[in-house]
């Protein structure tokens, strides 16, 4: 699920979406080549990040791995910390459309099942990803306590759909009940698995199922 992201992930977002800030529809192919570039500098800088580490890797080095100049880099990315936001954005991205298929395909499963699948495949999310915890943490390295207590755009969307979810699977919660269990285990499956990521693996296993009965134990306490 999503994390703790800056008012300057949103900025990068807007970077790699020009298409939803330009009016002008006719430079839509120059779009999508320059999103293809961007793209493909952010796969060279992930695995850059992962081979060599964030301290070590210069932007002139992902640039000449990318195979671009130096100077069409920094038209989309001013600094290697805006690139690391680009990468982290894009794992929320991905993460967000995990969860809105997973969410519809298990919108009418009995509740165990449907926390299972879920958090089992942000778990795995996380496996397929090996940049992901360094990723984050350099950019949590950037945040500031104010940027910590904001939840990032999708997480709000997240948030919207467990709210949705909640209300549907027992009509009889009022919005403002759904939307603070929502927020109750957006925030508590968050701060688990990322703990789970700090620890060793029998640890993390045990600490995902420990996550997967408390939440469906507080979610059936609601008769969802």
């Amino acid at each position: 699920m999503g994390r703790r992201q800056s008012e300057a992930l949103l900025q990068t977002h807007q970077i790699m979406n020009p298409e939803k800030t330009t009016p002008n529809r006719q430079r839509k192919p120059q779009q999508t080549r320059s999103q293809k570039r961007v793209n493909h500098i952010l796969d060279v800088a992930e695995q850059l990040f992962i081979d060599q580490g964030y301290d070590q890797t210069t932007t002139r080095a992902i640039a000449a791995q990318a195979q671009v100049p130096i100077g069409s880099l920094y038209q989309f990315f001013p600094d290697k910390n805006a690139i690391v936001r680009a990468i982290a954005q894009r794992y929320f991205a991905q993460q967000y459309q995990l969860f809105v298929t997973l969410h519809r395909q298990l919108s009418t499963a009995p509740i165990a099942v449907y926390v299972e699948q879920v958090v089992d495949a942000f778990d795995q999310f996380t496996t397929d990803h090996p940049g992901y915890q360094a990723i984050l943490e350099q950019v949590i390295d950037f945040m500031t306590v104010a940027d910590a207590s904001q939840l990032d755009e999708f997480d709000q969307q997240i948030l919207a759909e467990l709210t949705h979810f909640l209300a549907q699977r027992n009509a009889t919660l009022p919005n403002h009940k759904c939307e603070i269990i929502a927020l109750t285990i957006l925030k508590t499956v968050n701060e688990l698995l990322w703990l789970s990521l700090t620890r060793d693996e029998e640890f993390r296993q045990a600490l995902v199922d420990e996550t997967k009965r408390l939440i469906t134990s507080y979610l059936q306490s609601y008769c969802v």
